[in-house]
C-alpha cells in the first residue's frame, strides 16, 4: 500500500506517519521500482494501535517500548508490559481525574463567589481559590509559570 492510502486508512495524515517512521514506531517500508514507498498492510494495524494508546494516555516513548517489548516475545508467552503499564497509567489517570475535579470545584466555587478580579481576588480572604495552594509543590519548592 502507498502512504497516502494507509494513512488514509489508519486515519492519520502522511507527516504523522513519516514521524512515526522516524520514531521508529513504523518500520521503514520497502520501495517500489519507481522509488515509491510500500506498506505492508499490517502498518495500518501499527498506526491504529498506537493512535489508540495515545488515546489511552501512554505518550509516544511509552509506546514505543510497548510496541518493542511486544516484538521481541517470538511466539513465547512473555509478559509484554501492558498490564504492568496499564495499571501504572490507570493510577496516574485516577490522578489527573481527581485534579481535574477539584479544578472544576474551585472554578465553580470561583464563579458563585463572583470572582472577577484575579488580583483583587488573590488578596481577599472570601476567595475560594487557593492561590498559595496551587503554586507551591508539597515537597515545598515554589512554582514558576510563564
Amino acid at each position: 500500500m502507498r502512504r497516502g492510502r494507509v494513512a488514509a486508512a489508519a486515519g492519520v495524515n502522511i507527516e504523522t506517519l513519516r514521524y512515526y517512521e522516524r520514531r521508529g514506531l513504523l518500520a521503514e517500508p520497502a520501495r517500489s521500482p519507481g522509488g515509491h514507498r510500500l506498506y505492508p498492510p499490517e502498518a495500518v494495524t501499527v498506526l491504529r494501535v498506537v493512535k489508540a494508546a495515545q488515546r489511552l494516555g501512554f505518550t509516544l516513548d511509552e509506546v514505543a517500548d510497548l510496541l518493542e517489548l511486544g516484538r521481541h516475545r517470538h511466539g513465547k508467552r512473555v509478559d509484554a508490559g501492558l498490564q504492568e503499564r496499564g495499571r501504572e497509567k490507570l493510577v496516574e489517570v485516577g490522578k489527573r481525574i481527581a485534579d481535574l475535579v477539584t479544578i472544576r470545584d474551585t472554578l465553580t466555587a470561583a464563579l458563585d463567589a463572583g470572582c472577577d478580579d484575579l488580583i483583587a481576588c488573590a488578596s481577599a480572604e472570601c476567595c475560594p481559590i487557593p492561590f498559595e495552594a496551587i503554586t507551591v509543590h508539597p515537597d515545598g519548592a515554589t512554582v514558576v509559570r510563564r
